[in-house]
């Protein structure tokens, strides 16, 4: 490591912790805050309704598109470096949004909010993974992180709520704004700065081009496939060419000297198995969120403040049960733990699946968001953990881009599965129009199929773990925390 922080104490490292997670808490946050202020943002900047979806599909979109580059860019550049610039582009986008005039500037200010979240996102896990050793340290500091990500998405329906109902859209961005700006100044006081220092600094343009632009079109291509449709010209043709320029990264990786993602990293079993259980994973729970919130505001009735406070048990159970799944991980192997967790969100989610129309929070919502959040601590904190077991240093940053990616591009492709099974099971109902009881009923049944169908990718979850993760790097995981040394990951 070089600069002038090393974190020796138990004390430097809680705060560079509290400091990462934190930042980590407010990127995710953005991916969900604003869906609540839709209605508010289309009135005050005279939105299309076709186009109120690109708030939020703007940032999902560059987000998904630039995880894996921006990891790479921490190992090369500096990882404190990239936390910092990311942090500063992301408050920057934040403040101009929040000035937006019209429906062009926030959109695409929601994009660069998207870059800068990229960029910061990777570099704050790879600190997380290079500073604190592998084994019950390391599962304690992804145990808090796996908290506050966790939590994030459902706090964002709540603070989204609070802060539109008494301060004005705007300040779902504005907010980030000191948060990040302050962050930034406190990182090179808490942070060590560190890279991959054992090879020289090249970058791979071709492949950091073919990656980013291939990801962004498969994003945007199943974001906008629900409006398109499936089986359309647009949806195909942008599927074969995010297929196309894909392939051509993988093609340029296997000849490039020094490639942006070495095909030898997946080498690594449990790695492969983490990148496929966490795109399920992703699947399986961002659709929840989405759905969840529908119900209350169309079919319960509930306003947008009162849908944000019915987040709150199912925030606090996430945060309790990810400090509980560190633990076990460390105990158990994070194998068990895992699998157990995706069997719970499957077991929420097929309990999400009874809604009714003549439901209630209590009745319907309260029992299986508290299972599921459960499922989703247990969940979140292991596949991270598996995902950077037994990695190089210098791989850190990598890692921490692939896990990321895998859940972000999961999470785009859940929620436009299931809102193509929940269109076309109500016969296509507009859950943002005002409906008649029998709509209401038809509603409701495609909410039902949705959680459905989530529960089916919670359940493929399960397998992939159990079939993929390799039981002997879970078992080596836990003998390393005995013994307070990293051990290698099998291929």
């Amino acid at each position: 490591m070089t600069g002038p922080v090393e974190l020796t104490t138990p004390r430097a490292k809680t705060l560079a912790l509290l400091l990462l997670a934190s930042t980590q808490f407010i990127v995710v946050v953005d991916a969900s805050i604003v869906n609540v202020a839709l209605p508010s943002i289309g009135t005050s900047l005279d939105f299309a309704q076709d186009d109120l979806s690109w708030v939020v599909n703007a940032y999902t979109l560059v987000f998904g598109g630039c995880l894996l580059l921006g990891g790479r860019l921490a190992d090369l550049l500096g990882r404190r470096r990239l936390f910092m610039t990311g942090l500063i582009l992301f408050s920057l986008a934040s403040l101009a949004g929040g000035l937006a005039a019209n429906d062009i500037q926030l959109i695409v200010a929601r994009a660069f909010q998207g870059l800068g979240a990229a960029l910061v996102s990777p570099a704050a896990l790879s600190i997380v993974t290079t500073t604190f050793a592998e084994g019950a340290e390391r599962n304690k500091a992804l145990g808090v992180w796996g908290a506050v990500a966790g939590a994030g998405g459902a706090a964002g329906v709540l603070l989204g709520g609070v802060l539109t109902e008494y301060l004005g859209w705007e300040w779902v961005l504005w907010v980030n704004v000191p948060v990040g700006l302050a962050a930034a100044g406190l990182a090179p006081r808490l942070l060590p700065e560190s890279r991959d220092d054992h090879e020289h600094r090249s970058f791979d343009l071709p492949g950091a081009f073919a990656v980013t632009a291939g990801l962004a079109v498969l994003v945007y291509a199943v974001v906008d496939a629900e409006r398109a449709g499936w089986g359309s010209l647009q949806t195909i043709g942008l599927g074969v060419v995010a297929v196309a320029l894909l392939a051509g990264f993988l093609l340029v990786e296997s000849q490039a000297r020094k490639p942006l993602l070495p095909l030898s990293t997946f080498r690594l079993k449990t790695l492969r198995g983490a990148n496929v259980v966490g795109l399920l994973v992703g699947m399986s729970l961002f659709s929840m969120f989405y759905f969840v919130s529908l119900y209350l505001q169309q079919v319960l009735g509930f306003d947008a403040l009162e849908a944000g406070f019915a987040y709150l048990p199912l925030s606090i159970a996430i945060i309790v049960s990810a400090g509980v799944a560190s633990v076990l991980v460390t105990r158990l192997g994070f194998k068990p733990v895992l699998i157990t967790g995706l069997l719970l969100v499957c077991a929420g989610l097929l309990w999400f699946s009874r809604v009714s129309v003549g439901g209630s929070f209590a009745a319907d919502v309260l029992g299986p968001s508290l299972v599921a959040a459960v499922g989703l601590g247990f969940s979140f904190v292991p596949v991270t953990i598996a995902a950077v077991s037994g990695t190089r240093p210098d791989q850190a940053g990598l890692a921490s881009g692939l896990i990321n990616t895998s859940q972000q591009v999961g999470g785009a492709l859940g929620v436009a599965i299931l809102a193509s099974v929940a269109t076309s099971v109500s016969g296509g109902v507009d859950p943002r129009s005002r409906l008649s009881p029998s709509q209401l009923v038809d509603l409701t049944d495609g909410f039902s199929a949705a959680f459905l169908v989530g529960a089916a990718f919670a359940l493929a979850g399960a397998l992939a773990a159990f079939f993929l993760i390799s039981t002997r790097d879970s078992r080596a995981m836990i003998e390393a925390a005995k013994a307070g040394e990293p051990t290698p990951a099998a291929l």
